[in-house]
C-alpha cells in the first residue's frame, strides 16, 4: 500500500510540474514585432527566441520568460522588430563615387563621368574599401542582405563574409573589356570561378549579372541562360531603365529589349529585372505570366529622371516586386527606409490612388519579396521559425515618431535610419546600439578620406592620380 502511495505521489507531481525551460542563445523582447508572414501580422510585447543563428520561436514575452532560458537577453521595450531589410539591387563599391557627378541625365552621367572614373580607379583595393563603406552604411540602415552588381565580385564576397553580411554577388558580364575581364567569355569564366569558391557559404551566394540588354549581345545571354538553368541561380539585369534605351533598341534591332530577352528565353522565374520604368500593358501581362521579378529603385529613377515604374499596376498583375537602392553614385545613399517611403509615396502619385502600396506591402517588398526574388525566401525575409535570424530593431520613442498608433506606418512614413539601433544577421549582433561590431568605422572613414583626396584631385584637374 505504501509503495502504491509513492507511485501516486510521483505521478501527480509529474502531471502538475512546470515544463522544463529550454536553453537558447538569444531572447529578444520587443514592444512590437512584425514578422511579415503572415501578411499584416503585428505582435505586441512579444519575443523572438534565437538559437544557433536561426529563429526557433515567436511568442508573448510573458510566456517566453518561463519557456526559455537564454545566454543573452535583450529588452527592447521601445522598439519595433522587423525582418532585416533586403537591398535587391546595388553597386556597393560605387559608394566611393558618391556625389561625384550629380544632377545629370543617365547617359551623360554614365558615359562622361562614371565610366571614365571607373576606368581610372577600379582595382581590388577600390572594390574592397568601397564595399566596406557600403556594408557599414547598409547595416546602420537596417539592411541585412544586398544583391550586388560590380567588378571584382570575389572581393565583394570576401568583404561581405568577413563582415557577417548576407550577400548575393553578381557575376557581371558585359561585352567590352574592363579591368576585370577582356570579353564576355572571360567574364563568364571568372564568374564561374567565384561561384565555385563560395559554393555552400552560409552568407554569400552568386547570381549572374549581365549588365543590360544594350551592353550584352545575344550569344553571351544565351550562354548565361543555359548556365543559370543548370546551376539553378538567378539572372540580375538592368532592363527598360529609360525611354531612350527602349527607343535605341527599336532603332537598332526593330525590337523592344523585353521582346528580345523573351525570344532568348530569359523571361523566367530566375530573372530579376531592375528599374522597368518603360512598360506597355502587353509587356506587363507577359512578364506576370513568366514568373520573373522586378526590382524597383524609385530614388535612383527619380534622381536620373529615368521615368516612373508603374508599380501599382505591376502589383495588381501579381508580379513579385522587390526594392533596391541602386548605387550611392546615383542615389547618394543606401538607405532602404528612405527607399520604402519614396516607393510608397511615388506609387500613390503615379497611380492617382492614395491606397496604393500601403505600409505593410512596402515592408514586404523590402524584405520577403526581395528574398524571394533572390531565391532565398525559404531562409530569410520574414521572422519565421526555422529561418535565419536576420533581424532589424528600430527605436520608436523619438519625438519625431511619437505618438505611435501604427508602428508599421511610422516605419515607412516617419522613421529615419538613425533610429535603427540593432541588427542581427544569422543571429550575429552586427549593429549593437548603433555600434558596428565587425567593422571598424574609424578605419573605414580614414580609407574613404584617402580615396576622396585622390579622386577629388583628379576630378578637378581632369587627370587621374597615380
Amino acid at each position: 500500500m505504501r509503495h502504491t502511495s509513492v507511485i501516486l505521489t510521483v505521478s501527480l507531481a509529474a502531471r502538475f510540474a512546470k515544463p522544463a525551460m529550454k536553453t537558447v542563445d538569444t531572447l529578444i523582447h520587443a514592444r512590437w514585432i512584425v514578422p511579415v508572414e503572415p501578411d499584416g501580422a503585428l505582435h505586441e510585447n512579444h519575443c523572438l527566441a534565437v538559437n544557433e543563428g536561426r529563429i526557433v520561436d515567436l511568442l508573448p514575452t510573458e510566456v517566453a520568460r518561463t519557456a526559455y532560458r537564454a545566454v543573452v537577453e535583450h529588452d527592447l521595450d521601445r522598439h519595433l522588430l522587423v525582418p532585416g531589410l533586403v537591398n535587391t539591387h546595388t553597386h556597393a563599391a560605387m559608394s566611393l563615387l558618391r556625389g561625384l557627378a550629380d544632377d545629370l541625365p543617365l547617359d551623360e552621367w554614365l558615359n562622361k563621368h562614371i565610366w571614365p572614373a571607373e576606368s581610372h580607379w577600379i582595382n581590388e583595393e577600390f572594390v574592397h574599401d568601397g564595399t566596406q563603406l557600403a556594408i557599414a552604411e547598409m547595416l546602420r540602415s537596417g539592411t541585412t542582405c544586398f544583391n550586388d552588381m560590380y567588378f571584382f565580385p570575389d572581393v565583394t564576397a570576401r568583404v561581405a563574409a568577413h563582415s557577417g553580411m548576407r550577400a548575393c554577388v553578381g557575376l557581371i558580364v558585359i561585352d567590352f573589356p574592363t579591368v576585370w575581364a577582356r570579353d564576355a567569355d572571360e567574364y563568364i569564366s571568372k564568374g564561374l570561378a567565384v561561384h565555385d569558391r563560395f559554393r555552400g557559404d552560409p552568407l554569400v551566394r552568386a547570381i549572374f549579372a549581365p549588365h543590360a540588354p544594350y551592353t550584352v549581345s545575344d550569344q553571351p545571354l544565351e550562354h548565361i541562360r543555359t548556365l543559370a538553368d543548370e546551376m539553378d541561380i538567378g539572372i540580375h539585369m538592368h532592363i527598360h531603365e529609360t525611354a531612350d534605351e527602349v527607343d535605341r533598341a527599336v532603332e537598332l534591332t526593330g525590337k523592344r529589349p523585353l521582346q528580345r530577352l523573351q525570344e532568348l528565353g530569359l523571361l523566367t522565374p530566375s530573372l530579376l529585372a531592375v528599374h522597368m520604368t518603360q512598360l506597355a500593358d502587353p509587356e506587363i501581362l507577359a512578364f506576370a505570366e513568366s514568373g520573373a521579378h522586378i526590382v524597383h529603385c524609385p530614388e535612383s529613377n527619380l534622381k536620373l529622371a529615368s521615368g516612373f515604374s508603374p508599380v501599382a499596376r505591376l502589383a495588381a498583375a501579381g508580379i513579385n516586386i522587390a526594392l533596391g537602392t541602386d548605387g550611392a553614385a546615383s542615389n547618394n545613399d543606401l538607405d532602404m527606409l528612405g527607399e520604402m517611403r519614396t516607393a510608397a509615396l511615388l506609387a500613390k502619385a503615379v497611380s492617382g490612388d492614395a491606397s496604393a502600396l500601403p505600409a505593410h506591402t512596402v515592408l514586404r517588398m523590402a524584405t520577403l519579396n526581395g528574398a524571394n526574388a533572390l531565391g532565398i525566401g525559404h531562409e530569410t525575409g520574414s521572422l519565421t521559425a526555422g529561418k535565419w535570424a536576420d533581424i532589424t530593431a528600430v527605436r520608436m520613442d523619438s519625438l519625431e515618431t511619437l505618438p505611435v498608433y501604427d508602428p508599421v506606418s511610422h516605419l515607412v512614413y516617419a522613421c529615419g535610419r538613425e533610429q535603427v539601433s540593432d541588427v542581427w544577421v544569422a543571429g550575429q549582433h552586427l549593429l549593437k546600439e548603433r555600434r558596428l561590431t565587425t567593422l571598424d568605422d574609424h578605419e573605414i572613414i580614414n580609407k574613404v578620406h584617402h580615396w576622396q583626396g585622390r579622386i577629388g584631385a583628379a576630378n578637378r584637374t581632369g587627370h587621374a592620380q597615380p
